[in-house]
């Protein structure tokens, strides 16, 4: 096996691992004897348990970008928050271990979720696409962030409640709710709402 082979057989035996158990439960040692090589193969290759989760968590980040960033390329609001929808449950259908693995916490306290740093990206995306719609329909534009931040939030986890549902409706219904629920919400906005008490 060539060395970039070895690597990849590596990634795909931690990427199974860690969506399985979880960062903190999955050992060097583990790793290495499920994929039958020794543990210094693994630094050699990764430098340890960080340097492979990292790996994997680029590349699942990087697939999940591409796919979703193409729903902002154009078309109404409405279309960018189902092509959203639609990228986002078709990343999670067909990479459930690596959604699995970006949504679990970070390996560390101290370092923030690259899922949660995701999560606010795709949010700032859609403030200015929302900022021109709002003011389009008389509302005040500066509520753009806070409506970006529910919306990818509610698509986020829906995602996350998908995965494990025990009878999984099919993506296209899901996004066809998602949407459903989000447009005709937004649709329908008070431009002042008061709390009721």
């Amino acid at each position: 096996m060539s060395g970039v082979e070895r690597r990849e057989q590596i990634v795909g035996v931690a990427r199974g691992l860690f969506a399985e158990k979880g960062y903190e439960s999955v050992t060097v040692e583990e790793i290495a004897a499920v994929a039958n090589v020794s543990k210094p193969v693994i630094y050699e290759h990764f430098g340890g348990k960080d340097g492979i989760y990292a790996v994997i968590v680029d590349r699942e980040l990087n697939r999940l970008i591409d796919l979703v960033s193409s729903a902002f390329d154009g078309g109404g609001a409405r279309s960018v928050v189902q092509g959203a929808a639609e990228a986002f449950f078709q990343y999670i259908e067909e990479s459930e271990d690596g959604f699995r693995i970006l949504v679990r916490d970070a390996p560390t306290e101290s370092d923030e979720s690259r899922y949660a740093s995701l999560i606010r990206d795709f949010a700032a995306q859609t403030e200015d696409l929302l900022a021109a719609q709002l003011t389009q329909n008389g509302f005040d534009k500066e509520t753009a962030p806070l409506y970006a931040h529910a919306l990818v939030g509610m698509v986020s986890l829906t995602g996350q409640w998908w995965l494990d549902a025990p009878q999984r409706p099919n993506r296209e219904t899901v996004v066809a709710h998602l949407v459903n629920l989000a447009w005709n919400g937004l649709k329908h906005l008070e431009p002042q709402p008061k709390y009721a008490k």
